[in-house]
């Protein structure tokens, strides 16, 4: 217990919880540094610059999280915590998530696995790159490993690489000089340069289009970037971090991906598995995001064994970004919130996401068939209850089935006669399979 600071007064008298806590806390290495005392003893006045988070337990009959003021001299949190069974998940997900405020929250064998990877890796300059569905915690771990680098000073600057339109990418990364081009009233660094001495995340980085991937290639290759409208090169000192929701392997068989810059962040990969199957993480998160959205002047409400077992058995197609929704709407439920001590987050409190289905359920065979099926049928907007929102949304869907199908589930071809890119095409189609649609079914994903 390295990482943890207890007297031997606490150990004993906490001893179930403080084994168990020790056991997790000791895997997520120097950035998770934790000092228990036992509550209403006489805690020593931090050291000035002291990096220890502080928890005072008490064993009672009661659950509750209590914030704390942060004392002169220190720079972590101080938490109250009164737990009723030592034992019990709840207790030890509040301690974990008290523990780990402002970052990275696990306390899943794998998840600690990929942490102490993490933070072996920050301490080396190799690029890194992270797979693994949306929501799962990519930029959060990103921002782990430059926290626990060298370049922890330095800017960590993330960028959506699907969120940026194509014709700016070029100039958003590299930079570009003033009268570059229409527009360019002033001259831009660009990310890269902005970057310089730190690390940059490029997220989602299978949504970059090929011609640009070449140039991000020698940018990589060459440590130095040429600006829009510059001649000279400009060099930059930056650590990259690539992250993908995407199979990227199969991105590079099916033509979409360059196999020479896949190779090139692929130095070390890491992946995160979706929440489902990381269900140890499930408790710990529930309790950090609780906090995160409760008022600091309030009590954080306590998530009841029942409510975290239903959390448990839910299957998070959203990963954490469900969750968060899922918390946020238990705080609102729960009664008593910021009130009387005994505030809980309980089963009636968990309202699950529903997913609003566009189209009906086409037949189990047509799932699985390996030739283009026909588009399922869209139904009819009545006159009565359906919104103009509504209606586009179920036109639009038709068309884009429709179409599809007609060009032999040709992505390209599709995009074509739809007057769209291929790229908005597959933003389209990913909000299709989101809202239910076996988009598979209809084209396969050819281009």
């Amino acid at each position: 217990m390295d990482y943890i600071e207890v007297t031997n007064s606490t150990a004993q008298r906490h001893a179930p919880l403080v084994q168990r806590a020790g056991a997790v806390i000791a895997t997520m290495g120097n950035t998770c540094r934790l000092r228990l005392i036992e509550g209403g003893g006489d805690a020593k006045a931090p050291a000035p610059g002291d990096d220890r988070t502080t928890i005072a337990l008490f064993h009672t009959a009661t659950n509750r999280i209590d914030r704390l003021p942060t004392p002169r001299g220190g720079r972590r949190p101080h938490f109250v915590l009164n737990y009723a069974d030592p034992a019990g998940e709840d207790a030890l997900a509040a301690l974990i998530s008290c523990a780990t405020l402002g970052g990275p929250v696990a306390a899943d064998p794998d998840s600690l696995s990929v942490l102490a990877l993490a933070e072996r890796l920050a301490m080396s300059d190799i690029p890194v790159l992270i797979g693994g569905p949306t929501g799962t915690g990519k930029e959060v771990l990103s921002r782990y490993i430059h926290d626990s680098s060298p370049r922890r000073n330095g800017p960590f600057i993330a960028v959506n690489c699907a969120a940026m339109p194509e014709a700016m990418l070029e100039a958003l990364l590299f930079g570009h000089t003033k009268g570059a081009f229409t527009g360019a009233t002033s001259a831009n660094e660009g990310f890269f340069r902005a970057a310089d001495g730190g690390t940059l995340l490029l997220d989602e980085i299978a949504e970059m289009p090929l011609a640009l991937q070449a140039k991000l290639l020698r940018a990589l290759q060459e440590g130095e970037v040429v600006p829009i409208g510059a001649t000279q090169p400009v060099r930059f000192d930056v650590r990259i971090i690539a992250a993908a929701n995407r199979d990227l392997p199969t991105e590079v068989a099916q033509g979409r991906f360059r196999a020479d810059l896949f190779y090139r962040l692929n130095v070390f990969p890491l992946a995160l598995k979706p929440l489902r199957e990381r269900l140890e993480d499930i408790a710990p998160l529930a309790f950090a995001l609780a906090m995160r959205h409760t008022p600091a002047h309030r009590a954080v409400p306590w998530i009841g064994k029942e409510a975290l077992d239903m959390l448990r058995s839910h299957g998070w197609p959203g990963n954490v970004r469900e969750l968060e929704n899922v918390i946020r709407r238990a705080l609102l439920l729960a009664e008593g919130l910021g009130g009387s001590p005994s505030a809980q987050i309980g089963p009636e409190h968990i309202r699950f996401d529903c997913v609003a289905k566009l189209v009906d359920e086409p037949a189990a065979a047509a799932e699985t068939a390996p030739v283009p099926a026909p588009v399922a049928p869209m139904p009819e907007p009545n006159a009565g209850g359906r919104k103009l929102a509504s209606i586009v949304q179920v036109s639009e869907a038709k068309a884009i089935l429709e179409t599809l199908a007609a060009c032999g589930g040709s992505r390209i071809a599709a995009a074509r006669q739809l007057g769209i890119s291929e790229r908005t095409l597959r933003y389209r189609l990913a909000s299709l399979r989101e809202a239910g649609m076996p988009v598979a079914a209809v084209g396969g994903g050819r281009r």
